[in-house]
């Protein structure tokens, strides 16, 4: 079992930053790809970024690149999404996700999800 809760969500105005964080507990953080979903109002939740197990690789979806960083500290088995040039469409609920897959883009190769953290841009 890998425990994930995030954090760092918040309102912001367009154009600004966040940093969301989502600490994990249980099963060795490293053996695992992680990656960020979202989810906004009345839409289905979509692949933002990951990051894989091995070498740290990492995938985003094409609305994000650009602006978006995701990282991990195995050491401190956190999982990090920088997000930068914030946009009113950014708004949603976003989860972390740990699977042991290779399937990054789909929610199908994530077995662990956190909460969710809420992040608002205003426009």
């Amino acid at each position: 079992q890998v425990q994930l809760v995030e954090s760092g969500g918040g309102l912001v105005q367009a154009g600004g930053s966040l940093r969301l964080s989502c600490a994990a507990s249980g099963r060795t953080f490293s053996d695992y790809a992680m990656g960020w979903f979202r989810q906004a109002p009345g839409k289905e939740r979509e692949f933002v970024a990951a990051i894989s197990w091995i070498r740290g690789r990492t995938y985003y979806a094409d609305s994000v690149k650009g602006r978006f960083t995701i990282s991990r500290d195995n050491a401190k088995n956190t999982l990090f999404l920088q997000m930068n040039s914030l946009k009113s469409e950014d708004t949603a609920v976003y989860y972390c996700a740990a699977g042991l897959s290779s399937y990054y883009y789909t929610e199908e190769g994530y077995s662990y999800w956190g909460q969710g953290t809420q992040v608002t841009v205003s426009s």
